[in-house]
This record gives C-alpha cells, sequence and structure tokens, in this order.
C-alpha cells in the first residue's frame, strides 16, 4: 500500500508538472475586427472592458498580423502554416469542398500529437466535403474539421452571410427534421422541402434589414443569404442567439475539462461579421448601431471564456490568444446602419476601424492584416506591449517549439518560430513577412513595405515608421529598394519549400 501511495503521488506530481510546462491554448478569434475596434488599441466609441483586460493581463502586440485580408485564406495559413495563395485558396461558396486536405499538417493535428484534446466552436468557412462526392447533409456531412485534427466541432459550416444556416456539431445539422430535409445550391426534383423566400424577386421579404449590394437569394431570418437553401426550417439559427449558443458551447467544453489533460479551444466567433444581429441586449451599447454593438456582443463572449477559465480552475495555466482574422469593413452587403459605403472611406461616425492603418478588409495595405493581438500566460508572459512583427501564420511552428515536437520540412512550411515574440521574450522576430489580399501579395522587410503592381511600374514603397498610414509612395527615391524587395517578394511567393526553409 505505502509503494502504491507513493506510486500516486509520484504520478500526480509528472503529470501536474507536465500540464504546468503543456498549457492549455485558446484562441478567441473574432471576425473582421479592425485594430482600431479595440479599446487599448484606440477605440474610443466601442466599451471592450473584457478585451482589455484581458491586455491587462498579458502581452499587447501593436505589429501583430493574420496572412490575408479576407477570412477562408486567413484561417487556411493559421491552420495549416501555408500561405493561401500557395494553394489558390479564395472566399469561399457555400457548398464549396474543404481547403484543408487531410494529408496536411494543422495546428490541432499538431496539439494532438502532444496528448492535447482539440475543439473548434463557432465560425469555419474552410469548406466542407471531398470535393468528388456532392455532401448529403441529411447524413454524416464530412470531410470536416474532426478529419484535419479536432476531436470535437460546433460550427456554422459556412459563414452566417451564406447557407445553410444551420449548426453543424461534429458530422451532423442540429436539430434537422427528416421530414423537412436540407439542400445547399438545389434539391431534387419531386422532394417536398420548405422554400424560402427569394429576396432577389421579393425584395420585401428582407424585412431585418435590406441588401445593398447580393446577400439577397434566400432569404431566412428576414435577411437575405448569398446561396440557395432548401429545407432545415427546424434546425434553422437565430441570428440573434448565435453569439450566446456558441458562448454556451465553448465554456461548457471548458467545464468538461480536467486540468491534467491539456486542452486546445479554437473559439472562432462570427462577430462582426455580417449581416450584424446582436442581441437585443446589446443594442445600443455604442454608439456605432449594429456593428459597434456587435463589437460589444464579441468583448461579451470574451469575458465569458475568460470567466469560464477562471472558474474552473484552468485560468492560471491557460496561454490565451485574441485576434481577427482580417481587418475591418463597414458596408459588407447590408444596410446595417454604417456611413461608410466603400472599402476607400474608412470614418464611421468619428470611428476608425483601422486605427492609424489604411486600409481594412480586401485590401492590401496594414490595415487589411494589421490586427489587435493580445497574448496572456500568467506567471510566464510579462504584462506589457511588445512592436515586434508575428503572424498568426507562425503558429505552428511556434507551439511546436513550446511543445518540443520537431516540425518536417514539409510540414507548415511558411510557418516559423517566433515563441520568444510571443512570450515577450524578446522584442523582435523576423524582419520579412508577406501579406495577402486577394491576388496581391506584398512584402514587409522591417518598417519598409513593398507592394508591386500587376504593370510592374515600380510599385509602391512605404516606410512604416515614418509614414504608418501608407500616405507617401517614396518608390521614386527608393528605386534600387524597391527593386531588391521586388527581387525577394518573387523568390519567396515562387518558392516550393515555403519561407521557413527559404529564410533559414
Amino acid at each position: 500500500m505505502k509503494f502504491l501511495a507513493i506510486l500516486f503521488i509520484s504520478f500526480f506530481v509528472i503529470s501536474t508538472n507536465l500540464a504546468k510546462e503543456r498549457p492549455n491554448v485558446v484562441i478567441i478569434y473574432g471576425d473582421d475586427v479592425g485594430y482600431g475596434d479595440v479599446g487599448v488599441y484606440g477605440s474610443r466609441l466601442i466599451p471592450t472592458p473584457n478585451i482589455d483586460r484581458l491586455a491587462s493581463q498579458g502581452l499587447r502586440l501593436t505589429d501583430g498580423h493574420c496572412s490575408a485580408a479576407t477570412c477562408t485564406p486567413s484561417r487556411f495559413s493559421m491552420l495549416t502554416g501555408i500561405h493561401g495563395f500557395r494553394r489558390n485558396v479564395r472566399v469561399l461558396a457555400p457548398n464549396a469542398p474543404m481547403t484543408i486536405k487531410p494529408y496536411m499538417y494543422t495546428l490541432p493535428q499538431l496539439f494532438k500529437d502532444a496528448g492535447y484534446r482539440t475543439a473548434i466552436v463557432g465560425k469555419w468557412h474552410l469548406g466542407i466535403g471531398d470535393g468528388v462526392t456532392a455532401v448529403d447533409w441529411n447524413a454524416d456531412v464530412k470531410p470536416g474539421p474532426l478529419e484535419v485534427g479536432f476531436d470535437y466541432s460546433f460550427l456554422l459550416p459556412s459563414t452566417n452571410d451564406r447557407v445553410p444556416c444551420v449548426y453543424l456539431e461534429n458530422h451532423r445539422v442540429v436539430n434537422l427534421d427528416p421530414s423537412d430535409p436540407l439542400f445547399v445550391g438545389s434539391k431534387p426534383v419531386g422532394v417536398v422541402a420548405t422554400e424560402y423566400p427569394d429576396g432577389k424577386k421579393n425584395p420585401e421579404s428582407m424585412t431585418y434589414y435590406k441588401s445593398s449590394h447580393g446577400h439577397n437569394t434566400s432569404v431566412i431570418n428576414g435577411i437575405g443569404r448569398i446561396g440557395r437553401q432548401f429545407g432545415g426550417k427546424s434546425a434553422l439559427w437565430n441570428d440573434e442567439t448565435m453569439a450566446d449558443t456558441f458562448v454556451e458551447q465553448a465554456t461548457e467544453y471548458i467545464s468538461n475539462q480536467k486540468k491534467n489533460k491539456p486542452f486546445f479551444l479554437f473559439f472562432s466567433s462570427q462577430d462582426i461579421h455580417v449581416p450584424r444581429a446582436p442581441h437585443p441586449r446589446f443594442r445600443g451599447k455604442s454608439k456605432l448601431t449594429y456593428r459597434g454593438d456587435a463589437m460589444v456582443q464579441l468583448d461579451w463572449a470574451t469575458g465569458e471564456i475568460l470567466d469560464a477559465l477562471e472558474a474552473n480552475g484552468l485560468s492560471e495555466n491557460t496561454l490565451v490568444v485574441f485576434s481577427s482574422d482580417n481587418g475591418p469593413v463597414y458596408d459588407d452587403g447590408y444596410e446595417d446602419g454604417t456611413t461608410v459605403l466603400t472599402s476607400t472611406k474608412e470614418v464611421d461616425r468619428g470611428h476608425d476601424a483601422s486605427g492609424p492603418y489604411r486600409g481594412g478588409k480586401y485590401q492590401i495595405y496594414e490595415g487589411g492584416t494589421r490586427v489587435p493581438f493580445i497574448v496572456k500566460w500568467p506567471g510566464r508572459i510579462e504584462v506589457g506591449t511588445s512592436n515586434a512583427m508575428v503572424n498568426q501564420i507562425d503558429f505552428i511552428a511556434s507551439f511546436a517549439s513550446l511543445l518540443n515536437i520537431e516540425l518536417k520540412d514539409t510540414q507548415a512550411p511558411d510557418s516559423r518560430n517566433v515563441l520568444p515574440a510571443l512570450l515577450g521574450q524578446s522584442s523582435s522576430s523576423y524582419s520579412l513577412m508577406l501579406e495577402e489580399a486577394k491576388r496581391i501579395v506584398a512584402l514587409r522587410d522591417g518598417h519598409w513595405k513593398y507592394i508591386p503592381t500587376p504593370a510592374n511600374t515600380g510599385g509602391q514603397l512605404y516606410n512604416l515608421d515614418l509614414d504608418p498610414g501608407e500616405q507617401t509612395n517614396v518608390v521614386e527615391q527608393n528605386a534600387e529598394r524597391a527593386k531588391q524587395m521586388n527581387m525577394q517578394l518573387e523568390e519567396l511567393v515562387a518558392t516550393k519549400k515555403g519561407i521557413r526553409s527559404a529564410t533559414k
């Protein structure tokens, strides 16, 4: 008995020490959240006390980036460590197949290899199915997140402005009634299923708010969507309670975890992506109508997750990251109260969602990829601010370093180890970084930023130290530097081995 007691104590000590070295990891991912949408990054009109609380307990990075200025390639890059342009990854249609292939090494797979439980709750928008066999939404819906490293998933399969407007838990549509089967795109002839209004033919059916452009096909919950949906009425989500649903799923997942078994949770919020439909209890909490109120809702969700970690005794050994998939956008298909109607105008009622930076979603300027980026790990990350240049594409290599896992050259080839910068142990990381917007790829070299032009007319060159807003193109005054950076850019884009090997 004495021997067994000693053995038990030894095992407990070893397990506890292992847990301390292998923190739980929670990524809280906003959608279309700009650098200037958060209080600690300069927002005056949108209150974000919970995100600000996170920053007050961790490291606030001022040069933190997603890899692309649109969601699908940005999410793809973070989860695979491969730049989206290398796989021609673009914003996906409602019934698009998986962009992440089973043979690709992924961030959740890395954590699984290290003995973690893995889960995603929220927006996916990386495709479903193999592209060979049509997805049967009334049976097992796969391949999906479970086939690329996640143990558990609760999703909106595409995004909230696209069909199907249902939740997908693991491989099954939630609350689907077999008597009202679900179809995306078209339905078989002779099959009876719920018909939804066509917003093009019946614009009066869009009662929540009108479409400004596109987003007017299947009208569900009074909101026009991209794509056609038939059936699945019992499974429809409620736009105004979506944040509550995701928070409930995430906090329940957290409460079910054990202290001696680490976990990775990717909380992928739909906020503040269109259609913005914050719960009525958040209406009027900002001075910026639906968009601002949706940001307040995201802040609340962040607070709920932080509180759940604390309530379950998991906060001290959990590394929390807050960031966004791309920069801000205002009117993105709906007349929801924003006063900015084009991407070239950036200020809505005195609020500039990109902060001091130019542009936002879809644009190659800094506002497209420079996003809020906060990292907290009590006892390991000192509270403060860092101007180190970091990118979400580097999560795989960085966490691999933390977990003592050696990546093969073929695994996450564009991901580089910036762990010291993420932990606040270094004020610098690397000098070269790629930024992507639509089909344009730009190069950062320290404080210099080079943007090529299709006509090869010399491109655009900005000194971000002197001109963070990218207002003055200095390519003519620095022609040789621009030439060299253009050559570097072409080499990095063309390389087959990825940036990690190319920049060793």
